[in-house]
């Protein structure tokens, strides 16, 4: 018995040092059944330090990559219609084609199920779980993967949100974002929008666990804010996804610039789904869904109309860049700091 656990620990350490990362605080102690295994410095496994977790052994060979250094993402640009019905039929429909393409996570767009703008949200309004979130848990459980359910307008206890459910290979929701910041603007003579006229705005952070990488959540102008990108990049995030709907003014001006910038600033890959422009819609969309590297580089994009887009999220090439350029392990605690002040 002795024996098989040296082997396990054995194992378990080459798999560690296969799949470090950099990143910007010490680990002091690794753990299986309170006995320290390793101790290590200056790198982080995707997120998480230590831990006397009985179970430690499976969880973290379920959690790191232990040689999976890709994934397939996919990016649903849907073209939303009035009638809901069709909407959740032809985004499950998308989600099917994209997993037979080898997509193992799948976003689709900001308001998928309804025409975006303050009118609509509460005529389109669902609770979790409901009729569209029924459909989306059933399609991830057919298929097998990720689902990043864009958003919804949301019912609950009264108020209105704009949501996006995630649900996991066995259909389970596993994490609900309620866009943090509502997109109130005026931008004289081109587009004035209050969607706190209706909307009411998330209070929580929103992350979950993939066996590929740790995934933050944003809604579209939660992308305009450089520390909720921080926070999740603190966390253990490799992935940002961000379902969003910019417009005819802010798209060509900021849709990729802030794309690229998120990802520069916190070496993640930052993903945007948009839905499919329709000139005929009393707000337009910019289209344009993007997959962005943590290079800045623009891995994939789509144009204007209903498509799907694939990228293969790289996790080597992350780490490659978390080490070359290790900004993470730079910075000055001692004159600044991002303060999380909700768990």
């Amino acid at each position: 018995m002795k024996v098989k656990e040296e082997s396990e620990k054995a194992d378990l350490k080459l798999s560690i040092q296969k799949t470090m990362i950099m990143a910007s605080s010490p680990i002091s102690s690794w753990q299986i059944n309170g006995e320290t295994v390793e101790t290590v410095t200056d790198f982080i496994f995707l997120g998480y330090k230590s831990t006397t977790d009985s179970d430690f052994s499976h969880k973290i060979k379920r959690r790191l990559l232990l040689g999976k250094k890709a994934f397939r993402l996919a990016l649903i640009q849907l073209q939303v219609s009035p009638i809901k019905s069709e909407n959740l039929a032809r985004a499950c429909g998308l989600i099917r084609e994209a997993s037979k393409q080898g997509a193992q996570i799948v976003s689709l767009p900001e308001c998928f199920n309804s025409p975006y703008g303050t009118k609509y949200f509460p005529e389109y309004a669902e609770k979790i779980p409901g009729d569209s979130t029924q459909k989306l848990s059933e399609v991830a459980k057919e298929c097998n993967i990720y689902v990043i359910g864009g958003s919804i307008p949301e019912e609950d206890a009264g108020k209105l949100y704009n949501t996006c459910a995630v649900f996991g290979p066995d259909g389970t929701l596993l994490v609900k974002h309620r866009k943090l910041h509502l997109f109130d603007i005026d931008v004289p003579g081109k587009i004035t929008f209050q969607e706190s006229e209706t909307l009411s705005p998330g209070d929580s952070f929103s992350v979950f666990d993939t066996p590929y990488c740790r995934v933050g959540l944003g809604i579209c102008y939660d992308i305009r804010f450089a520390e909720l990108a921080q926070i999740y990049a603190h966390r253990g995030c490799q992935l940002l996804v961000y379902p969003g709907a910019f417009n005819m003014t802010t798209g060509p001006a900021h849709w990729e610039l802030l794309q690229r910038g998120r990802a520069v600033d916190n070496q993640v890959y930052v993903a945007t789904a948009s839905p499919a422009r329709d000139e005929k819609a009393s707000y337009i969309a910019w289209g344009h869904s993007t997959v962005v590297s943590p290079w800045g580089e623009v891995l994939a994009k789509a144009g204007a109309e209903e498509t799907v887009v694939y990228a293969d999220v790289d996790l080597k090439k992350l780490a490659e860049i978390r080490q070359q350029i290790p900004i993470f392990s730079q910075k000055r605690s001692d004159l600044y700091a991002v303060e999380a002040k909700k768990s």
